[in-house]
């Protein structure tokens, strides 16, 4: 059985194919989950909604607490990193993380950034050793996890080579803590021209649609491929 962890941080609630305002990173996660349940009824899913309930931001207690050995930990630094232990451990548990990010002022919405801060934490996902011979860094997150980054944007043209790229700040600002920790396997798709609201928009939203659907696709036999092997 096959462990995804869906996170959603859109501030939007709901899908844009539910209503007008709704999150377009939204609709692509839930089209994400919704064609690999029908293909793989049986895997798990773990859903987290960091758009809807942003974890706590990190605070000086929680950097003392973290970067103090467990064994020596007061019962007030247990408490302060219990929301942290908390998403480490879905994110341990999984093998798939499929994350709905929209692009906010060229980055990542602060809820998932808050996010990122209680997933990359010492002595749980990475490992730091000042004596250690070269890096003294060290990612612990186990192998072969996947990362699917599904965002959305308005204007258009942050895609390699096009002629925002060096104002995307989002894929880059996941893929690089991700990688950290040790989860190097990443998967992206994006819709754009959200601000025109026109045909454009549309089209973009197809397109992504599809590339979803595919995605799922290349995944799911890869792993059907695996396993009969």
């Amino acid at each position: 059985m096959t462990t995804l962890l869906h996170i959603d941080s859109s501030a939007r609630s709901g899908g844009s194919d539910e209503h007008r305002f709704g999150s377009h990173s939204r609709r692509l996660t839930r089209r994400f989950l919704n064609n690999w349940q029908t293909v793989r009824p049986g895997d798990r899913v773990i859903y987290r909604d960091v758009g809807a309930n942003p974890p706590k931001p990190v605070t000086g207690e929680w950097i003392h607490a973290a970067f103090t050995k467990p064994e020596e930990r007061e019962d007030w630094m247990d408490e302060v990193l219990a929301e942290s232990d908390a998403l480490v451990d879905e994110l341990l548990k999984a093998d798939i993380i499929v994350a709905g990010v929209p692009m906010y002022n060229f980055g990542p919405p602060a809820q998932f950034k808050a996010y990122i801060d209680n997933i990359v934490r010492v002595g749980r996902t990475f490992g730091f050793d000042r004596g250690r011979a070269g890096a003294p860094y060290w990612p612990m997150v186990p192998v072969g996890k996947k990362l699917v980054i599904l965002s959305s944007r308005g204007d258009y043209g942050y895609n390699p080579g096009e002629r925002l790229e060096d104002q995307n700040h989002v894929e880059p600002s996941v893929k690089t803590p991700f990688a950290y920790i040790g989860i190097t396997d990443v998967h992206s798709l994006a819709t754009e021209y959200d601000e025109f609201a026109d045909e454009r928009l549309q089209a973009s939203i197809g397109s992504a649609e599809q590339g979803v659907d595919a995605l799922v696709r290349k995944l799911t036999a890869s792993l059907s491929e695996g396993q009969a092997a």
